[in-house]
């Protein structure tokens, strides 16, 4: 499917919220379980690759790190899930909260469904944003794999203090939508992402729901 059809779709089916129903069966992509082998060089991360989208970046950590780490991700993939599960809080709390990583996180939708998840992480406030992306992950089988998606994310997201309201005016908003299609474009155009999720570990690229040990090795060479 073309960028622009992709796109188009997502943003009608999320403009009549009802209709969101067409994004939770959909397949989550090319998605791939185990990670995949990366060359020995460990290459800079370029300059293009550091660029922030129009958006920003959501990021943790000592932007003067000796390592960055960047992640693709999609909201309802299960691999992003359990990665997040599994791996993330180790991880953050062994190189990110010890200043030896620079993470930023980076969404790549797959479905219409997930790009309405994205947008509601961008309409909140800078603090919130990762709160709710964990929450998001946390209860990903209640509200991306159910009947009636559209409304089991607006009950979830309440919690992060959603209104309906807030809710219908964050999914029609056409500048947030623009944003997340400049990422994912850039992301499969100039950067070859097209699976979630997508790690560059110091520019070297690597895909799949990576184990603490995998990226022990990875941050080691």
């Amino acid at each position: 499917m073309k960028r622009r059809q992709f796109f188009s779709i997502a943003a009608a089916s999320i403009a009549g919220l009802g209709t969101l129903a067409l994004g939770a069966r959909m397949q989550t992509g090319s998605l791939l379980g185990e990670a995949l082998l990366v060359t020995p060089a460990q290459a800079a991360t370029s300059e293009a690759m550091l660029e922030a989208g129009p958006l920003g970046e959501k990021t943790m950590g000592d932007p003067n790190a000796p390592n960055v780490v960047i992640e693709y991700a999609s909201m309802t993939c299960p691999h992003c899930q359990h990665f997040h599960e599994t791996t993330f809080t180790p991880f953050k709390e062994k190189y990110i909260d010890t200043g030896e990583v620079y993470f930023i996180f980076r969404h790549f939708p797959l479905n219409p469904l997930d790009i309405a998840a994205i947008m509601l992480t961008n309409c909140v406030p800078e603090e919130r944003f990762f709160p709710l992306v964990d929450l998001l992950y946390d209860q990903q089988a209640n509200w991306a794999f159910v009947d009636k998606p559209a409304e089991a994310l607006l009950n979830l997201v309440k919690q992060a203090g959603f209104t309906q309201e807030s809710f219908t005016a964050c999914l029609k908003d056409q500048e947030v939508l623009d944003g997340i299609d400049w990422v994912r474009k850039r992301a499969a155009d100039d950067f070859g992402v097209d699976s979630t999720p997508t790690f560059f570990i110091n520019g070297e690229k690597t895909s799949g729901a990576l184990t603490l040990e995998q990226l022990d090795e990875l941050l080691a060479e």
